[in-house]
């Protein structure tokens, strides 16, 4: 192909490679710089051409693959998002051990089934009593567990005198 003839057919296919360009989903404004990166890498390559009358198929296949190389890069150098307080302590469960640590060990044993996902009749059914029994048992010991939690100071002070020892 002469270049009077690419020349031609790059004024017949300029715009026929823009909205090509369009129909994948490019943006106009990149599809214009794209489309023009493409025909003059096929101008590069132009002893590559085999049929002259594919030229604008062939800058066409050029494109997308310069707007796929694009989109790589431009993944590459994507800036990394902001995540001010991401934190993934659970601040609740060291809060809830704590607590625990001051209950009476019997309690301290109900409460801790409960948080597996016992049920109040199997746990009545594993200690050989009545339900009502269990319930009542589970409600005393939130209770009591809520009152130490609620008196913060000792607690605080409790804890640290633990802790040391």
């Amino acid at each position: 192909m002469t270049r009077e003839a690419y020349g031609q057919a790059y004024q017949r296919g300029f715009e026929l490679t823009i909205r090509f360009l369009i129909s994948r989903g490019v943006p106009r404004d990149l599809a214009r710089d794209v489309a023009q990166a493409a025909w003059v890498k096929g101008w590069e390559r132009l002893s590559q051409l085999r049929h002259e009358n594919m030229v604008t198929t062939w800058v066409n296949a050029i494109a997308l693959n310069v707007h796929r190389s694009v989109l790589r890069s431009e993944k590459a150098c994507q800036s990394l998002p902001e995540f001010y307080s991401h934190a993934e302590l659970n601040l609740a469960a060291i809060d809830l051990k704590r607590i625990l640590k001051f209950c009476p060990p019997r309690d301290r044993a109900l409460l801790e089934l409960q948080m597996q996902g016992d049920t109040a009749e199997e746990i009545a059914r594993k200690q050989g009593v009545t339900e009502t029994a269990i319930r009542i048992r589970l409600l005393r010991a939130r209770r009591a567990a809520r009152s130490r939690a609620e008196r913060k100071p000792v607690f605080v002070a409790l804890q640290a005198r633990r802790d040391a020892a």
